[in-house]
């Protein structure tokens, strides 16, 4: 197992309130990347492909979409797999991870679904299973626990609007399977899942914001503890970009509420003061 003990402690600090940063997920990405071993480069590689999970999805819709460029492939790079899986190349001479392929080749067949969600959930199963394949005990449970998160937030949801709970369900999981088919009020994972209850409770909070922000509490903790003997190796800094994602959505997330804010009061004032055209 490779110890990174000079690069992990170069790593700054942060904190899921943080309001700013000084480093990013696209910084690591070019600084830090390249110092790693090859076989923890594939593992870092997971992480980025949710980037691709999303790119993808765009340039299916519209290939002149513009992409992010954190993820592993650029927008290019995709739009090219997408033209080869759909005229027919065959599969094994695409270097590119299989479910991605699976995926074009199910949004081109008689089977897709036309909504969009349907098409996002079952692109994120298909990346939960391929990331779940893993050999890395840490990637595995980490994957795990996401999927069975959002399973249970789904499974949760459903049952309160009176849905079938079984076609919000991805995965076969042991949770997966216990959400599907039982039919009592906590699908029998009280004591089997310890993050159940807090999940519960979440489903009764009105504001998705604070929804959100406590779900990310919720995984923050759950990374801490399972790095916390694994301290200079791959598995922190996996943690470490997971957490740092999380930062930077909130504080995109918080700017964005914070120009919405200030719009609506120059519209406001617009309704009242008459503000001369240069300064609208």
């Amino acid at each position: 197992m490779n110890k990174y003990y000079c690069l992990v402690a170069g790593l700054p600090d942060i904190h899921l309130e943080d309001t700013k940063l000084s480093y990013t997920v696209a910084d690591f990405r070019t600084e830090i990347y390249p110092d790693l071993s090859s076989a923890d480069k594939k593992l870092i590689d997971l992480f980025y492909l949710k980037f691709d999970n999303r790119n993808l999805i765009k340039l299916l819709n519209d290939k002149d979409a513009v992409t992010d460029n954190r993820g592993n492939y650029t927008g290019q790079e995709l739009l090219d797999l997408i033209t080869q899986v759909r005229d027919g190349v065959n599969e094994e001479s695409l270097a590119y991870p299989t479910y991605l392929i699976d995926f074009i080749s199910y949004y081109y067949s008689e089977n897709n679904d036309d909504n969009a969600a349907v098409q996002e959930d079952y692109l994120s199963s298909l990346y939960f299973e391929y990331a779940m394949r893993s050999k890395n005990e840490f990637i595995v449970s980490w994957f795990e626990f996401n999927l069975n998160l959002n399973n249970i937030l789904a499974a949760l949801v459903s049952r309160k609007y009176k849905q079938d709970v079984a076609r919000s369900i991805v995965g076969n999981t042991d949770v997966s399977i216990a959400l599907k088919t039982s039919g009592a009020r906590d699908f029998g994972l009280t004591g089997e899942v310890d993050y159940f209850e807090p999940l519960l409770k979440m489903t009764e909070v009105d504001d998705l914001v604070e929804k959100e922000k406590k779900i990310d509490i919720l995984k923050w903790k759950w990374l801490e503890n399972a790095t916390f003997f694994n301290y200079f190796t791959i598995e922190r800094i996996f943690a470490f970009l997971l957490q740092l994602e999380m930062v930077e959505r909130w504080i995109l997330m918080d700017k964005e509420r914070g120009s919405k804010l200030f719009r609506q009061m120059i519209d406001s004032l617009k309704n009242d003061v008459q503000i001369p055209v240069e300064f609208r």
